[in-house]
């Protein structure tokens, strides 16, 4: 994790926004900066990427996911311990205050990302962030 202690406040802000709306709030900044011609950092371009990445790469999860579930819950003998594994990774579990496992992983990811990006670093995911720093320039 590489610290940039020339970021701007603004562009923390930015990049924690990114985290927090999936992405939105960092394309329409790209956006924005387009229209008033401004060029964009790459601690900022980094995050809003990366912030992208991670909710597309989400969404294609669940929905292959919910593919794969439609196939093994008819097959008889693995639909007992798929829909076993399916209620402890995505129904709410009392340990973790009402949410499942999979909401705890989640929301720990995006926090550790936001707080991160706040304090001016370059946050690290194994091999997401290597394709970011690859497609960033970084």
């Amino acid at each position: 994790m590489n610290q940039l202690n020339t970021v701007n406040p603004m562009e923390r802000i930015i990049a924690v926004a990114s985290y927090l709306t999936a992405g939105i709030a960092g394309i329409l900044w790209l956006v924005l900066a387009a229209f008033m011609k401004k060029r964009v950092k790459t601690f900022l371009l980094y995050h809003i990427m990366q912030a992208t990445f991670i909710s597309i790469a989400y969404v294609l999860f669940i929905e292959l996911y919910k593919c794969l579930f439609i196939v093994l819950v008819k097959i008889p003998i693995i639909n007992s311990l798929f829909l076993f594994l399916n209620g402890i990774i995505f129904n709410p579990l009392p340990l973790f205050w009402g949410m499942s496992l999979m909401q705890v992983c989640t929301t720990t990811l995006i926090v550790y990302l936001a707080v991160t990006s706040f304090m001016g670093q370059f946050s690290y995911i194994p091999w997401v962030s290597d394709i970011i720093k690859r497609g960033t320039g970084e």
